[in-house]
């Protein structure tokens, strides 16, 4: 099998560590002032306890009645539309590289955007940490497809995360994940494939490869670098519903 096959086989542990860049070029005054004064006022700050669960309407400084969660928001283009159109849901976004959070503060104080909450680190720092049932709707769009068969691992797709985010997720949550990677869209599919505790939200090829309206186009989108984009919805199947819950 060559480093281009995808490869379908479990792993014991997917890789624990971040992998990638954390910055790239250098910020002007005003992006740095941006990290140094702005983002303390919205950070998530993970609790470190090992037991200790990440209290939301504290984050927010009020109840949350919906909370949606992006893995990796890129510049933060996608986050940014969804917080406008929706501004009684509350957004947690996730981004380790550091160029990507500050597109994303931007968007935020140039649109005075209220409803939003940045982790600056691993997506699963934060998963681990929120309570069970919390999450209304996940978002993972043209995550790193890794696509040497020896890096597969370190795909978020796999069954270890998929189990985290299934705890997390309410009966009946989306989970969309878009990709434009061959590659990636087939692992999705497989590694999908084996849940019985989430629904593929799709009658037939329309409903993949055709964007929803509520799916804002991304400049990395734009370029689709390896191909034409997918789609996925897949629905959190309720707990009573699933095999192993009876």
């Amino acid at each position: 099998m060559s480093d281009k096959d995808t490869d379908i086989k479990q792993f014991k542990l997917p890789e624990q560590r971040f992998f990638g860049r954390r910055k790239g070029q250098s910020f002007s005054q005003r992006q740095q002032a941006l990290l140094d004064d702005f983002l303390p006022t919205i950070s998530v700050d993970v609790p470190d306890g090992e037991n200790d669960v990440l209290d939301v309407d504290k984050v927010f400084g009020k109840p949350v009645k919906e909370l949606w969660l992006e893995i990796g928001f890129g510049k933060g283009e996608h986050l940014a539309w969804q917080a406008q159109a929706h501004p009684d849901v509350s957004l947690i976004g996730c981004e380790p590289y550091l160029n990507g959070v500050v597109g994303l503060l931007t968007h935020i104080e140039e649109n005075d955007i209220q409803n939003i909450r940045v982790y600056g680190d691993d997506a699963r720092h934060v998963i681990w940490k929120l309570p069970d049932a919390s999450v209304d709707r996940l978002f993972l769009l043209h995550p790193d497809p890794w696509p040497k068969t020896r890096h597969a691992r370190r795909r978020f797709v796999n069954q270890h995360n998929l189990d985290d985010l299934a705890r997390i997720m309410k009966d009946g949550a989306e989970f969309r994940v878009g990709t434009d990677h061959p590659i990636y869209r087939e692992w999705t599919m497989l590694q999908m494939a084996e849940r019985d505790d989430f629904e593929w939200l799709a009658e037939g090829p329309q409903d993949w490869l055709t964007r929803p309206d509520d799916w804002p186009e991304t400049r990395y989108e734009v370029k689709a670098l390896e191909g034409r984009a997918t789609y996925f919805r897949f629905r959190r199947i309720p707990r009573a519903e699933v095999p192993e819950a009876r």
